[in-house]
């Protein structure tokens, strides 16, 4: 089969290497791609966005099956417009993707089927908003309702923080359309963690956990990033945990949208927050997490082919996905000044070596190649991850690695997995 994976990032990079490894793959194609992934796939330079430029690639080049992998293209309906013209196609279509790209949809259908989450109100009038920050208490988060790169969201402790997550959501337009609704939801104190799932519609499974890293620096300190690292599984995922989660947040999740007309087949994000009253939902997304995808994938065993298959033909039911009992981590090197600004071009060095090192596997996200040289391209470069017998190994064996790339300004968190 010949797969067009769309996307162009590490989250994209693991799809791609795990497509790679499926006997039933002869070719693969990667749009927009990167440097690292023009190495295992065949890279065309058409933006994810780019609807009608994908499908006349996909076309042109004889595409059996899509991988719509990235949130944008979801959201503006992508995988509806492959399955119109006939081109099998994997990811949630636009009425399901919604989950993620509108928080107000998400909130009120968690509301409405009694999915635990925070305590919200929604504003699409910035001085409302600002008059309401008055009657509450704080700490509260303020998010903005649309799709931002994952960096809609604000933790403001203070009501000088508050008034200035509001004001450049709703009146400086940060986030362009993404902000002109917000949400202030109660700030939800606990450990945060991710599972992700296969869903075919009526059945869900889960995948094994991880635990992100979204800070830009050490002790959880400084500006929410994508993500700077993660683990798998988590070390507060157990117990009686996966099952408590399944019953109150990962069925209803999908028995809601279903009833709701928005059948989700793909891949859904559950990021939870583990507080004093039990597991809570902070956010959905449609698709593979970045980093999350970069440790939880390698840990599979089934060739990812048969699950796509599974999800496609709702029959999720009928096969057993099995997990490497093991450990892995990824710690993200960035460009410094990373989330806000940063400079572009530098060589990347070192990365034969780091990759050397036995089950060990740099991610590329934001590189190019030029001249059979790896240049940054982005704010976070590249993801370097290994599997372990136990976590600790695994963090180990990335930190060596990372020692052994350089690039100018290299940015990194030395505390992954071990906070």
């Amino acid at each position: 089969m010949k797969v067009l994976v769309v996307g162009g990032g590490g989250r994209e990079h693991a799809i791609i290497k795990k497509l790679s490894e499926s006997d039933r793959v002869s070719e693969l194609f990667c749009a927009p791609g990167n440097g690292g992934i023009s190495d295992m796939a065949t890279c065309a330079g058409i933006k994810a966005t780019d609807l009608d430029g994908m499908r006349l690639f996909a076309e042109k080049t004889g595409i059996d099956l899509v991988f719509v992998a990235s949130d944008d293209p979801l959201a503006l309906g992508m995988v509806d417009m492959f399955e119109e013209c006939g081109i099998k196609v994997f990811g949630p279509n636009k009425a399901a993707a919604i989950i993620e790209s509108s928080k107000v949809f998400s909130k009120k259908l968690m509301k409405k089927y009694g999915i635990p989450t925070a305590a919200y109100e929604t504003f699409s009038d910035a001085g409302k908003a600002l008059e309401y920050l008055k009657t509450i208490e704080l700490p509260v988060a303020v998010k903005a309702d649309g799709l931002a790169l994952g960096k809609g969201a604000v933790m403001a402790h203070s009501p000088e923080e508050a008034v200035k997550a509001v004001r450049s959501m709703m009146e400086d337009k940060k986030f362009g359309k993404s902000g002109e609704t917000v949400i202030i939801e109660e700030y939800l104190v606990g450990r945060e963690v991710t599972v992700l799932a296969f869903s075919d519609g009526k059945t869900v499974v889960p995948m094994v956990s991880s635990q992100d890293h979204k800070r830009a620096f050490d002790n959880d300190e400084g500006l929410n990033t994508g993500g700077m690292g993660a683990i798998a599984p988590s070390r507060l995922y157990k117990g009686d945990l996966p099952k408590l989660c399944m019953e109150t947040i990962f069925k209803p999740t999908i028995a809601a949208m279903e009833r709701e007309g928005r059948s989700f087949k793909g891949v859904i994000y559950f990021e939870l927050m583990l507080t004093s009253e039990g597991p809570k939902v902070i956010e959905y997304n449609a698709r593979f997490g970045d980093p999350e995808a970069q440790v939880v994938l390698p840990l599979l065993k089934n060739d990812l082919m048969d699950v796509i298959d599974a999800v496609l033909e709702e029959r999720l039911d009928k096969i057993n996905i099995k997990w490497h009992n093991k450990a892995a981590a990824c710690v993200v090197l960035a460009s410094g000044g990373y989330p806000v600004a940063y400079t572009k071009g530098y060589e990347i060095n070192g990365l034969e070596d780091a990759g050397k090192t036995n089950d060990v596997f740099v991610y590329h996200a934001g590189t190019r190649k030029e001249n059979d040289k790896y240049l940054t391209n982005g704010g976070r470069v590249l993801g370097v991850a290994s599997i372990g017998g136990n976590l600790d190994i695994a963090l180990d064996k990335a930190y060596s690695a990372v020692e052994k790339i350089s690039f100018k300004d290299k940015h990194y968190r030395k505390d992954i997995g071990r906070i």
